[in-house]
């Protein structure tokens, strides 16, 4: 299983929210590259980036920021957030990004996941974040009427090969991952599934390892100090 630490950036700064509220925002560093070096110096083998103000706008903010990540770390990078259009997918690709999330444009037009898919193969993840079961839209504002387990067998039929897949319930709050759902959702689809919610001890990440999981996200567990991302590699590795 491999772990993802996570650089969350609003405003050109490396933040955490609770529960997807950003109203609730923690900045952990002005520098994202900085954070990023960080954790490939830790022995991180995937970064991974949300840009939140593209995913709260509907198009990319943060790409100044995204592109020295890119430049600064030698390790792969992936990133999601306002991935709207190909023109989107392109540009990040352009900075150097390894795979692009698509998250809210998946849910309302598979069509542009297929031809997502059929251009850029296993660079396209798609990213479900569920609320109750449910998918949840426009970073987390709003819920749509699949279930997620239903929405990710329909990306694995047209071809996507990896799902993020975040219960935002936890997220943020360290208090432990939805282990129920990851299983879930690794039992019904055909597809590598990364978790990401809730992780805060290498304890979790050891009951994700579990399910089934291609891969744990970690967050703000990393920045909190709850958990030694160089530990938790050697943990379950």
């Amino acid at each position: 299983m491999r772990i993802y630490p996570a650089i969350d950036i609003k405003d050109g700064k490396c933040v955490r929210l609770f529960k997807g509220q950003f109203s609730d925002v923690t900045v952990y560093g002005d520098s994202p590259a900085e954070m990023a070096r960080k954790w490939e110096s830790l022995g991180g083998e995937f970064i991974h980036v949300v840009d939140l103000d593209g995913a709260l706008k509907g198009h990319g903010v943060n790409a100044a920021q995204i592109k020295e990540i890119c430049e600064s770390v030698k390790v792969p990078v992936q990133t999601g957030g306002g991935i709207r259009t190909m023109e989107d997918i392109e540009e990040k690709l352009a900075c150097g990004i390894n795979r692009v999330i698509i998250g809210t444009k998946a849910v309302s037009d598979s069509d542009f996941v297929k031809q997502a898919v059929k251009k850029y193969g296993s660079k396209i993840v798609i990213g479900i974040d569920a609320k109750d079961g449910m998918v949840a839209v426009e970073g987390w504002e709003k819920t749509s009427n699949f279930t997620a387990v239903e929405f990710a067998k329909k990306m694995a039929a047209i071809g996507v090969q990896t799902i993020v897949y975040t219960d935002i319930a936890t997220d943020g709050t360290l208090a432990g991952p939805n282990i129920q759902a990851m299983t879930e959702m690794t039992k019904s689809v055909d597809a590598d599934i990364i978790a990401s919610g809730g992780v805060g001890s290498i304890d979790h990440i050891k009951a994700l390892a579990g399910t089934g999981v291609e891969g744990v996200i970690v967050g703000k567990a990393l920045y909190t100090g709850n958990v030694n991302l160089t530990e938790a590699i050697k943990a379950v590795k």
